[in-house]
Parts: structure tokens; C-alpha cells; sequence
């Protein structure tokens, strides 16, 4: 019996894709690359063709022995790494430490994780394509060339530790020029009109404000909007003209990456890297269960920008729909969907591996958010090879006195493929969003036909400024301007936000002074890397490396005649001049030295920080609003007694102190045990508060322990009318007592 050796990229797959195969099967994974530029040096002999000077992975040694003593006991290997570019390298460099065991391999790919796409696979294995590795080497080779070259120009310029990237820096200057964008944006004034109308029959209509004698016009200021009004002040209102419009919406096509991506963070609020981190597991298989056929992959490969579907999809697609809706709910011929020019179409757009797996059915087998994001998949696939909706539209013109009045209102007239992508009363699509639902039904209403004015609503408006970026229309932004690739939308973003050139506010991306300032030295004296028409056009020079017309060696040389020039341009104007970095000022005030505290960055987020370091080192931790975190751990159990917020524990410059959490606002403090000014009934030495090691505060004799007194309650300056002891409040009651027990002398309690 032959010994076969199947080497995976990760190990998630290797449970359902050995079920697959027979007993002569050793399935392995490789656990993503196996070899990598050394991180010590730049690695690449510029000097000689870019030829890459690649090390085994340190920590991967063992993995390494054992796959080539696998290998050598293997009549055959299958090297079935995923169906991409990086796939295809890992093979190579799985392939180059084998040695002349490679011979005997030979590489697969498969865009599902089902029986009988990796039994077709290992039916039709071939050669590694070597163009997809070189496409995958340009790339590494530039980003390095790129990073390492720049990165200690910007350690000299602003400081150490920064590096620069061939996308990052692209995506961060995108950000940065939004936020720009904001801060020069002037808001300009509009006002609305909006009148609800009644019929003969008492049926309400709502209209908007469209303009004078036909025309659409815009009310620019409140002057503008008093005269129509004045002009139309107790006027009649008559149907103008009745617009009725059917229309077919159709469907939006299957997933690509950037679209899942989007998607998945407008309805679920994901963020990119959870997004692919739930579809990769879907890829990976899942167990469903002896009675669905256990593990298998629910999904097809989750990086693509291809729209392509298999004919055996479609097919299934039809049955189904047929099956559950009926033949109308099926176009007369199946969709098919054209993928953008510079597309990789290597592999499908992202569908269900078995349309018959519904979501409902697997549900139990699944984690929430992967049933959120299988049925996202599952609906939108289904829906693309679904017949069009048909959308009956009416348009009402009303006019008063020359000024006319709009109303619009739509009507699904036939579901068509919203009968499963979307919840119209909910408006889970983005259909549902350009207001293809049941919205504003407007009655039977004819030409001439008079209307009251049950109400009018002037309102005053202000043209918002653009939004920043969140990530899902960072990723449209990037694809549409064909920046980065499917594989790489995601750890573009991670990146930017680990170096903290951006940060999240919100949902939303914001730059931080760090990435304004860097954003400004790339703009002045590496404007190549990044322009956004260079960028693209360098991932259409990988893609072209791909297909063969391009060698690597032609596409780097051409780039890097002018990198080297610019850079040494670079050295030469800058030079050892130091930028400084804008420091984030707060409100909070160092009990220690009087300073305003300025925000920082460290290994677990924001942090505030004395500027007087490092003659003074007192830090703070911050919320996510950039306010002092005040921890349970500090909070005493008495009130400020001036605003009535929690006090807090805080540290002097002499020693602990309380003071008032609604700092800078209010700045009550307290000194830790305060004299009361009050005197011990047992020995007459001074009364004092303290607090318990759980913050509880306590009135005791300053002289304990050797008098003995102490209380949970509250010693007054009140004598006992009885006995002339001191008297106690009781905390958080309304009365008084004596301190003397034997007396027990008591007020009455207030409400």
C-alpha cells in the first residue's frame, strides 16, 4: 500500500480533510511558512537580481525535522497549502527545505473543504507555479526594501522604533487627510419643510419641500424659509401630478472579501480581523455531526476578489430556490457576475459549500458569531442567483401657491430575492438602505384632487462634515482605488493601529499625532510610497508577475532606481534634524508637581503621564475617553460632601489622600485620617477618621490602641441632653444617640 504524505497549511484542517482520505494518508501541517527574511538584516542582495536571503523560522525547527522524516518515508506528497499566492510560496519553501525529497511532491489546491473537492484535487495535482511564487516574493521583497530602508530614516527624523511600510503608509495617510477633511470643513445652513396634508377622507400624507414652478430648489437660510411659508400660509393644496414606476432591483452579487468584510461590520459591528478569523473556521471545516457527514468546511476560500461561481454551485443554488420558492423566484437564466479588471481569479467568490446545509439546520453545531457570519454568507449566495424584486414607486407633486411638495412612497410588489436576503421590515440590507421596502404608503390619490394642511414643520439644518473612516469604508476605499489585495485589507489595519499611527474612537479610525507627523515627513520626502496611483499601479505590476508577461527581477529594478534615488534625496535635505511629536494634553493635573498630564502610549493602551519625567514619574490610567480611571478598589464609602460624587484614594507627594472623582470639575480633597476637632469621650485625646483596608471609613481615638474608642457612626459636637456625652449620627439615618450605652438616650427619626 502506498505511503502518502499530505501537507496542509494549518492545522484546522487537517481533522476533515483526513476524513476524506483512506488509511494511506498522513495529513501534517506546515503551520503557515516554514521560511522567512532574517529580521536582523534587510536580507535582499539589491546589488544582484534582488536575490532573497532566506532562514528557517526560528522556533520551528522540531516541526521542520519532523516534516522531513515524514517526507522521507512518503512514496508521494501533496503539498496542500491554501489556494493563494502565499499558499503557493509556502509550498515552494516547504519544497526547498525537503530537498531532493521534493521530488516525489507534487502541489494541490481545493477552494472548499469538502470530500469531493480534495478527492478531485488529489486526482489532478501538478507543478508549483512558479509565477505565483515570484508574484508572492515581489511583494515580500518590496515591503522589506521599503520597510527597512525607510523605517531608521524615520528613527533619526521623529524617533526610535517607527517603521514605514509600502501600504500602512497609505492607509494611514488616507486617514489622516480625512481628519483633515473634518477639521477645515465649514458647516453651511438649509432648512426643510415638511407638511402632513389630508384628504376628503381623512388620510394623512407626508410631503416635502421641493421647490417653486417645477424646479428643485434649496431654502438656504431662515428668511428664505419665512417667505415660503408666508406665501403659502392657509393655501390650498392640489395634486399636481401622480408618478407611478415599477422597477426590478437586482440582487447584489456573492461575497468577495472586502464585502464580507463590510458587510459583516455594518450589520454585526465586526471588526475585519474577527470577521476572517470566523470565516477562516468556516473555511477550516467544523464538526456537524455523523448525521450531517461530521467535519467539513461550510464555506469556499475566504480571500478572493473574484465573483466566478461553479456551474455545480449554480446548479444547486437553482434546485434549492425552485425547491423552496418556486419557479418564479428564478431568472430565465442564471446570474452571472463579472469581476472587476484587475480581480485574481484564481478561485470562486465566497459561498456556502452546501447550499442544502441551511444555517437554522447547523446552528446547534456553531458558535453565535459564526452563525451570524454562515448565515451572512449562506443568504447573500442565495440571493444573488435569485430573480429580481419588483418595486412599485409613486411620486406625488403637490402644489400651493407656485411652491411645490413632494411625497414618495414604495411598495415590494414581488419579493423576489428579498425573500431571503434581508429583513425589509428591518432594513438588515444594504437594498434596504436606498429605501426598497414598504416606506411611506401613499393613498389612491388623482390630478386636481385637493388636500388641507393639517400641519407644517419648518426645521433649521447644518451640512455635517464627512465621516472618519471606520474599517469596513477604509477596505471600500482601498479596493476601490486597488490598493492592497483580499489578504492583505486586514493586517493593513492591524498594523496601523498596533504602530499607533491610528486608534480607535469609537467604531471609527482616528490618527494620532504620531501618524499626522509621519504622514507629513512620508508626504515631503517619499511622495512615491505614498501616492495612491503609484500604489495601485504597483499591485497591477504583482498581478502581472503572476500571469508571466513581467519578471520580478524587471519589476523591482524599475522600482527601486528611483526608491534608492529618493532616499538618499531624503538623507541629504533632513538629514539629523528631529521632528517633535505633538503631545495630547488632558485636564488632569499631577497631585505631585501641579502639571497638566499628557497622554501616552504603552503596552496596554493610552496611559496619562506626568511631562516632567523623569523628575516626576506619576502616571495614571485612562478610559477609552481619554478620562482618569477611577478603580472600586479606590472608591472610600463616604460622598464628596461639596457635589456629592464618590470619593477616591489617591497618591501624594506626602503620602495617600482623598479626593473628589469628579476632579478636575470639583477638587475637594481630604487629608487620610483628618482630625475632627472633636475630642475622645473616653480619654479626651483628639478623634480622627479612618478607613478599613476595604475603604470603609471609621471615627476612632487618635491615641488607639491604647484607648479603645472607635465607631462606625458619626461623633457630633451635641451634648446628650441627659447625661452631657458626647453625641453619634447615625450613618445614613436620621437621628442621633448617646455614646453613653448605659443612658441610651435616642432622637426620633426624621423622614
Amino acid at each position: 500500500m502506498a505511503n502518502n504524505l499530505v501537507i496542509l497549511e494549518s492545522p484546522g484542517k487537517i481533522g476533515a480533510v483526513k476524513s476524506y482520505l483512506g488509511s494511506n494518508y498522513k495529513v501534517i501541517a506546515s503551520i503557515g511558512h516554514v521560511r522567512d527574511l532574517p529580521k536582523s538584516t534587510l536580507g535582499i542582495d539589491t546589488e544582484n537580481g534582488f536575490e532573497p536571503h532566506y532562514i528557517n523560522i526560528r522556533g520551528k525547527g522540531d516541526l521542520i525535522k519532523e516534516l522531513k522524516k515524514e517526507a522521507k518515508s512518503a512514496d508521494k506528497i501533496f503539498f496542500a497549502t491554501d489556494p493563494d499566492r502565499e499558499g503557493e510560496a509556502i509550498s515552494w519553501h516547504l519544497a526547498a527545505i525537503l530537498g531532493d525529497d521534493a521530488k516525489k511532491a507534487k502541489r494541490i489546491s481545493f477552494n472548499e473543504i469538502t470530500k469531493s473537492a480534495v478527492k478531485e484535487a488529489i486526482k489532478h495535482p501538478r507543478n508549483i507555479d512558479v509565477n505565483l511564487v515570484n508574484s508572492q516574493q515581489a511583494r515580500r521583497i518590496l515591503d522589506r526594501i521599503v520597510g527597512y530602508q525607510i523605517s531608521p530614516f524615520l528613527w533619526k527624523t521623529i524617533k526610535s522604533g517607527l517603521s514605514a511600510g509600502r501600504v500602512q503608509s497609505v492607509a494611514t495617510r488616507i486617514i489622516v487627510e480625512r481628519e483633515e477633511e473634518i477639521k477645515k470643513f465649514v458647516p453651511s445652513e438649509y432648512w426643510t419643510i415638511t407638511a402632513t396634508l389630508k384628504t376628503a377622507k381623512n388620510r394623512n400624507v407626508v410631503a416635502h419641500y421641493y421647490g417653486k414652478k417645477g424646479k428643485k430648489s434649496k431654502i438656504s437660510d431662515k428668511k428664505q424659509a419665512d417667505k415660503v411659508l408666508l406665501e403659502i400660509q392657509d393655501g390650498e393644496y392640489s395634486v399636481l401630478e401622480v408618478k407611478n414606476t415599477s422597477k426590478n432591483r437586482a440582487p447584489q452579487p456573492p461575497f468577495i472579501t472586502s464585502t464580507m468584510q463590510q458587510e459583516a461590520s455594518k450589520k454585526y459591528n465586526f471588526q475585519s480581523q474577527k470577521t476572517m478569523k470566523i470565516a477562516q473556521e468556516l473555511y477550516e471545516g467544523i464538526n456537524l455531526g455523523a448525521e450531517n457527514g461530521g467535519a467539513q468546511g461550510l464555506i469556499t476560500y475566504m480571500r478572493t476578489d473574484s465573483l466566478r461561481i461553479s456551474s455545480e454551485a449554480q446548479n444547486a443554488a437553482k434546485e434549492y430556490i425552485i425547491e423552496k420558492f418556486g419557479e418564479g423566484y428564478y431568472p430565465s437564466a442564471a446570474r452571472i457576475y463579472k469581476s472587476k479588471n484587475n480581480a485574481q481569479d484564481a478561485h470562486e467568490a465566497i459561498r456556502p459549500s452546501k447550499v442544502a446545509l441551511e444555517p437554522a439546520k447547523i446552528k446547534k453545531y456553531l458558535t453565535n458569531d459564526q452563525f451570524k457570519l454562515y448565515k451572512l454568507i449562506w443568504e447573500r449566495f442565495l440571493a444573488s442567483q435569485m430573480a429580481a424584486a419588483i418595486v412599485d414607486t409613486v411620486v406625488v407633486d403637490f402644489e400651493s401657491n407656485g411652491h411645490i411638495f413632494r411625497s414618495t412612497g414604495n411598495t415590494i410588489k414581488f419579493q423576489g430575492y428579498m425573500a431571503i436576503y434581508g429583513d425589509v421590515e428591518n432594513g438588515d440590507n444594504a437594498d434596504i438602505e436606498s429605501g426598497i421596502f414598504e416606506k411611506n404608503k401613499i393613498p389612491t390619490l388623482t390630478k386636481g384632487e385637493k388636500l388641507s394642511c393639517k400641519n407644517i414643520e419648518p426645521a433649521q439644518h447644518f451640512t455635517e462634515p464627512p465621516l472618519r473612516y471606520d474599517e469596513a469604508s477604509l477596505i471600500k476605499f482601498l479596493e476601490e482605488m486597488g490598493i492592497g489585495r483580499p489578504s492583505t485589507y486586514t493586517p493593513i489595519i492591524t498594523v496601523i493601529l498596533a504602530r499607533g499611527y491610528v486608534e480607535r474612537e469609537g467604531r471609527f479610525l482616528k490618527p494620532t499625532p504620531l501618524g499626522e507627523v509621519i504622514t507629513k515627513v512620508m508626504n515631503e520626502h517619499f511622495p512615491d510610497i505614498v501616492d495612491y496611483k503609484f500604489t495601485a499601479n504597483m499591485e497591477n505590476n504583482l498581478d502581472i508577475i503572476e500571469n508571466g508577461s513581467v519578471t520580478m527581477k524587471d519589476v523591482l529594478g524599475e522600482f527601486y532606481e528611483g526608491f534608492k534615488k529618493t532616499l538618499a534625496k531624503a538623507n541629504e535635505t533632513l538629514g539629523k534634524k528631529e521632528i517633535e511629536v505633538p503631545v495630547e494634553q488632558t485636564d488632569i493635573i499631577c497631585e505631585l508637581c501641579g502639571s497638566k498630564m499628557v497622554i501616552k502610549n504603552g503596552r496596554f493602551g493610552k496611559f496619562a503621564a506626568c511631562p516632567n519625567y523623569p523628575t516626576c514619574k506619576n502616571t495614571k490610567t485612562l478610559t477609552e475617553d481619554g478620562k482618569e480611571t477611577v478603580l472600586k478598589k479606590d472608591v472610600v464609602d463616604f460622598k464628596c460632601e461639596i457635589c456629592g460624587a464618590d470619593m477616591v484614594v489617591r497618591q501624594g507627594k506626602f503620602g495617600d489622600f482623598y479626593a473628589c472623582s469628579n476632579y478636575p470639575k470639583c477638587k475637594n480633597t481630604k487629608a487620610k485620617d483628618t482630625k475632627l476637632d472633636l475630642n475622645c469621650p473616653i480619654c479626651g485625646s483628639e478623634i480622627v477618621t479612618k478607613f478599613t483596608k476595604s475603604k470603609k471609613q471609621f471615627y476612632s481615638c487618635s491615641a488607639f490602641p491604647k484607648c479603645k474608642f472607635s465607631t462606625w457612626d458619626i461623633p457630633t459636637n451635641e451634648k446628650c441632653p441627659n447625661c452631657a456625652s458626647m453625641m453619634l449620627k447615625k450613618k445614613n439615618k436620621n437621628y442621633s444617640y448617646c455614646v453613653n450605652e448605659k443612658c441610651g438616650y435616642k432622637t426620633e427619626e426624621n423622614d
